[in-house]
């Protein structure tokens, strides 16, 4: 794909909201509404937010307004980006991708069951996550949820990414809005927010919560995935980078805060264990919907809400693959996106079969599991401290800089955030603590 044909109305954002609005979508996923509370709940409540709330503002938004400059000026695919600093950084653009399409290859598998309880609390079925994966149901939800993310693909930047997320990140709102204001009424409510709110800065001296901490904001953000690369790419004339990215990231964490608001009240409220992950998402808090008065309405707003979660992230990652396969070969955004889908598809099965009566497992464990605990947990630092090092260092991205905010997130970016990375990749190798969930 040729930067004119990338320069075209089609591809490219039709406003600044619109970028806005897509970017947020890729940051806000299924990470933020219950893998955040269940890190916050392992990691002392609120004292959590602390280390989070510093990784997000002073290290992570300078990556994200580096890529999104990045992005922004050469307007082509990410592994074309990587070629502009130099012919031999090419192999990192395509490692990026790799990364990138490997967890979207689990990620939808995930997506999958979201999509079946949200079908179960709509038909008003009882379901489970031990009997749902006992049979092959989730072959079926895996194989919509792929087919629903390269539809939008298929229907380019305005018509599919963009429309989609315009309806979509307001009803996310929207939905968590409600729902909070809903477990504002159960009796946990004031326990949980509490917990959740109130600080033991005791934690703050063990560097294990930092590690998780940088961790998860980084993976929630989408900092350091080249998915801000590709959508700068789609970026239309001037663009305050530094404010774009900034609403991002509020956006992001109101979204995480939210969720919190959210679930630990339920949580407190029936006496569930805080600190729990898929299990919270899947088996304890159905179980808890369906002793509130209206439960099966709850149930349906809480997994569409991770489902448009989950959908939008889903989007934004395979665009990595799709606007990359363009820019490599003349295919049609059609055709690149069935080429994308199709990989995805042989990628997941794997995973997807960790969790049917396949059973298929490494070493004794489900390869959806392993797959996250390593491409997911080690992946993100990586491909983070490669962009920040080839686009920080190497690019000289000082020349076109017009804000004190843009040069100083270059030098955060510079000189701040790699040894950061390499002490959570470090902390990962040592300790193997997953900070994804």
């Amino acid at each position: 794909m040729t930067n004119q044909e990338r320069a075209g109305t089609a591809e490219l954002w039709s406003s600044r909201t619109g970028f806005i609005l897509a970017s947020t979508g890729a940051a806000v996923g299924i990470g933020n509404i219950w893998r955040f509370p269940s890190v916050v709940g392992r990691n002392g409540g609120g004292a959590y937010l602390v280390p989070y709330l510093i990784a997000v503002f002073v290290f992570a938004v300078p990556l994200m307004i580096l890529e999104i400059d990045s992005g922004r000026r050469a307007r082509a695919d990410i592994v074309a980006t990587f070629r502009g600093a130099g012919p031999r950084f090419r192999i990192f653009g395509w490692f990026v991708v790799a990364v990138v399409v490997l967890i979207l290859s689990y990620y939808l598998v995930i997506t999958g069951w979201i999509l079946a309880f949200l079908g179960s609390a709509i038909a008003g079925t009882e379901i489970s996550l031990g009997g749902f994966t006992d049979s092959y149901a989730p072959v079926v939800s895996f194989v919509a949820s792929l087919g629903i993310v390269a539809a939008v693909l298929s229907l380019g930047v305005r018509e599919g990414i963009e429309r989609m997320t315009t309806v979509l990140m307001p009803l996310v709102f929207v939905i968590l809005l409600g729902m909070a204001a809903f477990s504002a009424t159960l009796s946990g409510f004031s326990a949980g927010v509490a917990f959740f709110l109130t600080p033991d800065l005791s934690v703050l001296a063990d560097p294990l919560v930092w590690s998780a901490a940088f961790g998860q904001a980084f993976f929630s953000l989408s900092a350091g995935m080249g998915i801000l690369i590709t959508y700068g790419g789609y970026v239309s004339g001037e663009m305050d980078v530094p404010e774009a990215a900034t609403l991002i990231a509020v956006a992001d964490v109101a979204v995480a805060v939210l969720a919190g608001v959210v679930v630990f009240p339920i949580v407190f409220t029936f006496g569930l264990e805080p600190s729990l992950g898929t299990e919270l998402a899947f088996s304890t808090l159905p179980a808890a919907f369906a002793l509130l008065p209206g439960g099966r309405v709850v149930a349906g707003a809480f997994f569409g809400l991770l489902f448009a979660a989950a959908i939008t992230s889903a989007v934004s990652m395979m665009e990595v693959g799709v606007s990359t396969v363009r820019g490599a070969t003349r295919f049609s955004r059609g055709q690149a996106t069935a080429l994308v889908a199709v990989s995805v598809f042989v990628l997941g099965l794997p995973s997807l079969l960790s969790y049917t009566p396949v059973r298929f497992q490494v070493w004794g464990t489900p390869f959806l599991d392993l797959l996250d605990d390593s491409v997911g947990t080690f992946g993100l630092p990586v491909t983070a401290l490669v962009i920040a090092i080839t686009f920080g260092h190497v690019l000289d991205a000082g020349e076109e800089r017009r804000s004190r905010l843009e040069r100083l997130a270059i030098t955060s970016t510079k000189y701040l955030l790699p040894p950061v990375l390499v002490v959570v990749i470090v902390s990962q190798l040592l300790v193997g603590l997953d900070f994804l969930g």
